[in-house]
């Protein structure tokens, strides 16, 4: 067995998941894990929800107990930024100028919240969400009756909204797109999620524009475009986020929205892979490349990827997936759907208790079940089949999904 070292860049979900998968694989080397956090390798998905509430701890959030690296023999450096990489001398650089020579470099850098060049942006109080220390930071001011702006309704705003209801929060959404996850789900889905936030007070300000930020010293609210002010006292920017994508820039390694990759994972650099956010790869499945922002993609991707850096067989095809819970709303996602001719659903949304499919030319491209479980992998065959289904019965909740390909037609 193979003696080299690999270095892995990223010390969240994907990089200590790539860390087992290569010991799981049979690599007998060197394994370098390298984290800019002080902490041990943690899921995010908690920080929007039951971490933010207080209802975990970050042992909890953790992606393997503290013993496990040194079981192992994985060596973990927290606290340890990357500054350059050589992919000529196959070699890193750290803070503090050490260099350390590897074989095979995995990028699982991740990415960071995108920022709003407005004014009052820096003060205090307008927090963004990407780390566990941004999640103590929102917690601490989400006391009954505190006043907080959440401003974007993607995933994250939408579930930081949630919880801060929960947690006895005022909260105001502020977004400009007409709806709640319009861009992800369209009007009539994105439609249940803006009743539902409504259901539980929260106040949507859509089609709004947002001005700047205003206070002395600290935030203590914001201007909207039309006038409107809105006092608080804490806020929450959930625009999106961006790929770490500065290191591999440098290096020279082809970026286009993220660091690209084939299905192998393996970038435009000899010996050096990426995967998890920072990822732009080609997908199979889709014939294009993809890069998904979403959990099960950090928690899957690095098993592909540490295949490839071993040499063996490996291509990343899962069909693209998420989860979401706001309230007691949980709710799964599968598929890729940037176009649909139709949105069509099995049940009532307002029952609170449905599947949406997006379809295309009579094909499901995606299909998200809400507080209805165990359709995921039916909804991920009617996908992967790209055969046209029977509208009446794909609506028909007296039809079992694993049925409706048996009568499909090409």
């Amino acid at each position: 067995m193979s003696k080299e070292r690999h270095v892995i860049v990223g010390g969240g979900l994907a990089g200590a998941k790539a860390a087992e998968a290569l010991r799981a694989e049979g690599h007998e080397g060197e394994i370098v894990l390298i984290g800019a956090e002080d902490e041990l390798p943690y899921e995010r998905p908690p920080l929007s929800k039951d971490y933010l509430r207080g209802e975990s701890s970050r042992d909890d959030a953790r992606v393997h107990p503290e013993g496990f690296y040194e079981e192992q023999e994985i060596e973990l450096r927290i606290a340890t930024s990357v500054t350059a990489i050589d992919p000529g001398a196959r070699e890193v650089e750290l803070d503090g100028g050490e260099r350390l020579g590897w074989d095979r470099l995995l990028l699982a850098t991740g990415s960071e919240p995108r920022r709003l060049p407005l004014p009052g942006a820096d003060l205090d109080g307008v927090h963004h969400l990407r780390d566990l220390g941004d999640s103590d930071a929102i917690s601490a001011r989400l006391e009954p009756g505190a006043r907080l702006v959440v401003v974007g309704a993607g995933w994250i705003g939408s579930e930081v909204a949630a919880s801060a209801r929960q947690k006895g929060a005022e909260v105001e959404v502020v977004e400009r797109a007409p709806r709640p996850l319009e861009h992800v789900l369209g009007a009539e889905a994105s439609d249940f999620y803006a009743a539902v936030h409504r259901e539980h007070g929260v106040v949507l300000r859509t089609g709004a524009a947002l001005e700047r930020f205003e206070g002395t010293g600290r935030v203590e609210g914001v201007l909207l475009g039309d006038g409107t002010r809105i006092d608080c006292d804490a806020v929450v920017v959930g625009v999106g986020i961006v790929p770490r994508t500065g290191l591999a820039e440098e290096a020279g390694l082809e970026v286009e929205n993220g660091v690209v990759t084939d299905e192998r994972l393996a970038t435009s650099a000899e010996g050096v892979f990426a995967c998890g956010d920072v990822a732009n790869a080609h997908h199979p499945f889709y014939g294009r490349r993809l890069r998904v922002e979403h959990w099960a993609n950090a928690l899957h991707q690095p098993e592909v990827a540490a295949r490839a850096m071993l040499g063996k067989e490996a291509s990343y095809d899962r069909v693209p997936y998420f989860f979401s819970d706001q309230y007691d709303v949980g709710m799964e996602y599968a598929g890729y759907a940037t176009e649909w001719d139709r949105i069509a659903f099995r049940g009532d949304p307002g029952g609170g208790e449905f599947i949406a499919f997006w379809l295309r030319d009579g094909r499901v491209v995606a299909g998200m079940n809400v507080n209805v479980w165990d359709v995921t992998d039916p909804i991920q065959e009617l996908i992967r089949s790209r055969k046209r289904v029977d509208a009446d019965r794909l609506v028909d909740p007296g039809v079992p999904l694993e049925r409706l390909l048996e009568r499909s037609d090409g």
